[in-house]
């Protein structure tokens, strides 16, 4: 009898989770109620869900609003009906328009306005009027005739009046109000509370035509989902068997040329999987990832197969990955097994610059009707609720800072603190605002609104408003798009490479790659800066501890560093038992027969299908459920119970010792979580061997491109230190060599005028077309008067240094700017070309090496003539460099290093100790330890050069400092006025750092 409920997706206007309200509906004595959440479907299948599980009769529909005007209710009449109200919302969100007042005719939806809006003589045949409990006293003196056309609208929205004030509470955050200036349009009504059953019956007695007329609407309904269907797009050419066959050609043309034409290994392998894919009906999920990855290849687009799916050789024939499965004995049942009634997951990694145009190509080739990226729900969390609460309640600022940093401490307003630490622990987790999951497209079989409405947020593709974990519960699998910057390294540096050698660089077969000398000695010195996941201090440790120089090693590596691996314990013992395996002990004889290759360490997911499987006696099916149970992707606490009963079972028949089926079981419910599979990991080293190769060969177009794509792990300086150590010559931007993005001469790099602060894009666009249309730039008056740009742009040219060509000093140029850039400006139109200045004659001006990196750190954000080595009053540069420390061991030494990074952990007594990366003045990392107790007297000052004092520590030949005390060094004073972001580098402690220098003497 409920026509109008709400549940907390109505976004900033609902209390009521869908849990919450199929319960009060339970204990309300409801056996059928309607959720109408206000242009919204997100909470419709949990709902459907929750209300089966207790019997109730779910009814699904939406409310559609403007702003706060109620305009109408849609109720579905059936599966189909729920289509049209999502298509309703859809076709406004897609086209940036209001909805209609009235809403077009629904061949499958009820529709009921609002009392007073709707004259009864204009209704449809499937319109109705909602009556109110308040709209009764109005329809005493009607005709009886009219309440044929009544149904009961008792809108439910909160549990009581302590919810009702959250109601309140979100309704001020949503209007971007203070709670004072709440008006009564904005908010619900103070008894939108679920009545029982009974309170409503008698509540309308007085007129028994409109229960009776709910009750006939509520009749009508159904919302039988069949939640065991998959809602992908079922087939490829149209029907299955010809999907067949052609996956089969695709796959064996492929089996060729992997392979050649005698394998029986690889080619019994195929027929198994192409049976099991077959079997499950997942033949058009492979070819539409192959035609999605066909048309990357098309565009010469790099791209890398990743996750589970590299797990299948028939990905592998298909090009969706490069990982052979036979090589590194990768299970299928990882990625599909007959247990499973959904497809998996296929992970394909594109350039950030060409994701967009994969998406483009995948609407346009799948037809935007049945096709949309995947939706994510926001949440409230943490410091944003106490923003945005603090915000309604008018607090100021600095008063919401403190609240944030320390609730007990901000008593200006006690009363007001106290609403806001109660609405902050009511509001975790609640939906906030629907947005874009990362990765996620869906291809339906049927039309997209059958299941969900559509956004169109910024991002410019149709947005479903259920996010993964929906998609999944009704059998809708994703196929994951994802970009990264590594793979714009890669195809940036191969163009890079021709354009300034005129090489074409191959990298297509990476096998090639693996046994390259010159590569396995830059991975075993971890010289990986730039490379794609091997880049990081902790990995780049890792590779030294491991002397890593082999493919099959990066692997392991790849998967070992993850924090399940280490939480167990068991990275140390795998880094030990690979540097000397006579050490190895398993813990059974069937964990040395399984885990050889990792010395009995389970280092991938699919170590725990595979003991789960021999040791545990589970099926590979039961072991792959296990592996994803374990890793949070199935929540039925009941499952893991049979299959965790099922595994101590098997163990106690087979004799297995109690005490070592405790320690396996741990081992895997460890780390199953966050170590990567094997496939995954194996994809990801690929990926670093492409990148290594470029690093190794072609350094300095490759830092080029890092540069380029703005980064990885460092900054961009960072690699810029790396190239000038690879012998390239970085320069500022230049008017006559510069373009928007870094160039590469030769060993000449010319930084782009995208590092440039505060210059316009207008000024660069009419430099780069009056220098390609006339020619190079002879002067600075030249320019000024062929560009006609303003005189504050041309100071930041100035400034950058990109008008050096000239050989005239800087202050020079600020003179000349000052005469002629007014002249042009004054002229109309500002065309002087060819016109002669007269400049009045000017001493030669002198600029120092220090104004010159004032001048490029405020405007190039990095120092390019010099280093922050050169900004130091002192020439003391450390008593050790870094490529020396392992001569240290055990002793206190003095470093000096410019910062680089850092990362903060917590410990296990909740205190913070951090991890530091610092360059020295030979342009080498050395790593630091900060425990909390030194943390506390000598504190990160922020970006700047360091003097480090601190015991030398080895740990499998990686050296590190663990340190007593550290400052940040005083620098030179700016000769010139000081600026703001000078004035922050002068946030220096030069008593601390004078200590530690007398201290050591």
């Amino acid at each position: 009898m409920l026509i109008n409920c709400h549940s907390y997706f109505s976004l900033r206007y609902g209390t009521l989770s869908t849990e919450d309200l199929t319960n009060m509906l339970a204990q309300n004595e409801y056996d059928v109620a309607v959720l109408t959440d206000i242009n919204n479907s997100s909470g419709v299948f949990p709902f459907v869900q929750s209300c089966r599980d207790k019997g109730i009769t779910p009814i699904v529909g939406m409310e559609y609003r403007t702003g706060d005007r109620l305009l109408y209710i849609g109720i579905a009449k059936n599966e189909a009906g729920f289509g049209e109200l999502n298509q309703l919302v859809s076709t406004a969100n897609l086209s940036k328009a209001p909805l209609p007042d009235f809403p077009p005719s629904f061949n499958n939806a009820f529709v009921v306005y609002p009392y007073g809006s709707r004259p009864i003589n204009r209704l449809r045949e499937n319109e109705y009027i909602g009556v109110k409990p308040s709209d009764l006293p109005q329809i005493v003196m009607e005709p009886r005739s009219n309440y044929d056309r009544y149904v009961i609208l008792w809108p439910v929205t909160v549990k009581g009046p302590k919810d009702f004030v959250l109601h309140q509470q979100l309704r001020a955050v949503d209007h971007n109000t203070i709670f004072s200036k709440l008006t009564t349009e904005m908010y619900a009504k103070l008894d939108d509370v679920m009545p029982s059953r009974a309170k409503l019956i008698n509540t309308y007695q007085m007129y028994p035509e409109i229960i009776q007329g709910t009750e006939k609407l509520l009749a009508q309904c159904s919302f039988n989902f069949d939640f065991e269907i998959v809602r992908n797009k079922k087939f490829f050419t149209g029907n299955g068997h010809d999907d067949r066959i052609l996956l089969e050609r695709y796959t064996m043309t492929g089996l060729e040329r992997r392979y050649g034409k005698k394998n029986k290994e690889a080619l019994g392998r195929v027929q198994k999987e192409l049976r099991i894919i077959d079997d499950l009906n997942f033949s058009s999920y492979f070819l539409i990832t192959h035609d999605i990855v066909r048309y990357a290849a098309s565009r010469d687009f790099q791209y890398v197969g990743r996750g589970s799916g590299a797990n299948s050789i028939v990905a592998y024939c298909l090009g969706i990955t490069d990982v052979c499965p036979i090589e590194l004995d990768l299970y299928f049942e990882r990625f599909l097994n007959p247990k499973r009634k959904t497809p998996p997951d296929f992970d394909v990694d594109f350039s950030w610059r060409d994701r967009d145009e994969i998406f483009e190509y995948i609407f346009n080739r799948y037809q935007t009707k049945h096709t949309a990226l995947m939706g994510a729900m926001s949440t409230f969390k943490d410091r944003s609720v106490i923003r945005e609460l603090g915000k309604v309640y008018g607090l100021p600022k600095e008063d919401i800072d403190l609240l944030i940093k320390n609730p007990g401490m901000a008593q200006n307003y006690p009363d007001v603190v106290e609403k806001i630490i109660e609405a902050y622990e009511q509001l975790a987790d609640y939906p906030n605002q629907r947005t874009i999951h990362a990765c996620g497209v869906l291809i339906s079989e049927d039309p997209i609104t059958n299941y969900t409405a559509l956004d169109l947020p910024p991002k410019g593709f149709p947005t479903a408003h259920i996010d993964m974990h929906v998609a999944e519960q009704i059998h809708f699998e994703k196929f994951d798009i994802l970009s990264q910057r590594g793979l714009g390294h890669i195809k940036d540096c191969i163009q890079i490479i021709k354009d300034n050698r005129g090489e074409a660089v191959d990298i297509s077969n990476p096998k090639k790659l693996f046994f390259d000398p010159k590569i396995q000695k830059e991975l075993r010195e971890a010289n990986t800066l730039g490379c794609f996941y091997i880049e990081s201090p902790a990995m780049r440790q890792l590779l030294t501890k491991l002397r890593c120089d082999t493919y099959l090693v990066l692997v392991a590596a790849s998967s070992v560093i993850r924090p399940g691996v280490a939480s167990s314990g068991m990275m140390k013992a795998y880094i030990e038992r690979h540097r000397d395996p006579a050490i190895t002990e398993y813990l059974h004889p069937i964990m040395e027969q399984q885990l050889k290759e990792t010395y009995g360490v389970m280092v991938y997911q699919e170590d725990v299908i595979k003991i789960g499987h021999y040791f545990g006696g589970l099926d590979l099916a039961d072991a792959d459920v296990l592996r994803r149970m374990m890793s949070g992707k199935t929540r039925s606490a009941k499952h893991m119970a049979e299959i965790r009963d099922k595994y101590f079972n098997h163990c106690q028949q087979v004799g297995h010792p109690e005490d070592v089926a405790k320690e396996v079981w741990r081992q895997m419910e460890s780390f199953a979580g966050y170590s990567f599979s094997k496939a995954h990991s194996a994809s990801f080293a690929v990926e670093s061997f492409q990148s290594l190769y470029l690093k190794a060969y072609y350094p300095i177009e490759f830092m080029v491109s890092v540069v380029n794509n703005y980064g990885g792990f460092y900054d961009r300086r960072t690699y810029l230190h790396e190239a000038t150590k690879a012998g390239a010559i970085v320069h500022v931007p230049c008017v006559n060599k510069s373009f928007m993005q870094t160039t590469l001469e030769g060993i000449d790099i010319y930084l782009g005028f995208d590092y440039m602060k505060d210059l316009e894009s207008h000024t660069v666009e009419t430099l780069l077309s009056v220098r390609e249309t006339q020619g190079k730039f002879i002067s600075l008056e030249d320019f000024v008067l062929r560009t006609g740009i303003s005189i504050q742009q041309v100071k930041i040219l100035i400034r950058a240094g990109a008008f050096s060509f000239t050989g005239k000093v800087k202050t020079n140029l600020m003179w000349e700017a000052h005469w002629v850039c007014p002249s042009v400006e004054r002229s109309t139109p500002p065309q002087l070309f060819g016109t002669q200045v007269t400049f009045p004659k000017l001493p030669v001006f002198e600029y120092s090496l220090v104004e010159h990196l004032y001048d490029e750190i405020e405007i190039l954000s990095v120092p390019v003539s010099g280093t922050y080595f050169d900004f130091l009053k002192t020439d003391f540069r450390g008593d050790v460099m870094a490529a020396d420390l392992g001569k240290y061991v055990g002793k206190v030494v003095r470093m000096v290093g410019e910062y680089v990074n850092y990362k903060p952990v917590k410990t296990k007594q909740g205190q913070i100790m951090m991890f530091f990366t610092f360059l020295d003045v030979n342009k080498n990392f050395f790593d630091t330890v900060h425990f909390p107790d030194s943390l506390a007297n000598w504190k990160f000052q922020g970006a700047g050069v360091y003097l480090v004092e601190g015991t030398v520590t080895e740990e499998f030949e990686c050296y590190s400092l663990t340190v007593k005390r550290f400052a940040k060094i005083p620098i030179k004073q700016n000769p010139k006025n000081i600026t703001t972001n000078e004035k922050e580098l002068l946030n220096l402690r030069p008593r601390a750092t004078q200590q530690i220098a007398n201290d050591s003497k």
